[in-house]
């Protein structure tokens, strides 16, 4: 398989993820369905934003194939299509403790 500093169809296709989840709306949508499937009203009330905009990048989501849907009664209820985002939220939740830790502690020592 080589490494992905080799690999530039890999790499394409990773950037391509990265780019589907590159907006606040998206990131915080799979953030979400990490913790479980839900309806977009269900989203639209627990992210605060405005259902049509929920559609619109569960939209994008799906077609990036990141994100599925399942329709039962009328409705829709999306789930995570990629399991393993799961650890990318959770290692970019690390990333910003580790970075908010740094500009603390970078801060507390100009005060001094």
């Amino acid at each position: 398989m080589g490494s992905l500093a080799e690999a530039r169809p890999r790499a394409a296709y990773l950037a391509d993820i990265l780019k589907a989840l590159a907006h606040p709306a998206r990131l915080r949508i799979v953030a979400a369905l990490c913790e479980g499937d839900e309806s977009v009203i269900g989203l639209s009330k627990r992210l605060n934003i405005q259902q049509a905009i929920v559609s619109q990048q569960l939209r994008i989501l799906r077609m990036s194939g990141l994100v599925g849907a399942e329709r039962k009664a009328g409705f829709a209820r999306y789930s995570l299509a990629q399991p393993r985002l799961r650890d990318l939220v959770t290692c970019l939740e690390g990333c910003h403790a580790e970075t908010a830790g740094a500009r603390s502690i970078r801060k507390e020592g100009e005060r001094r």
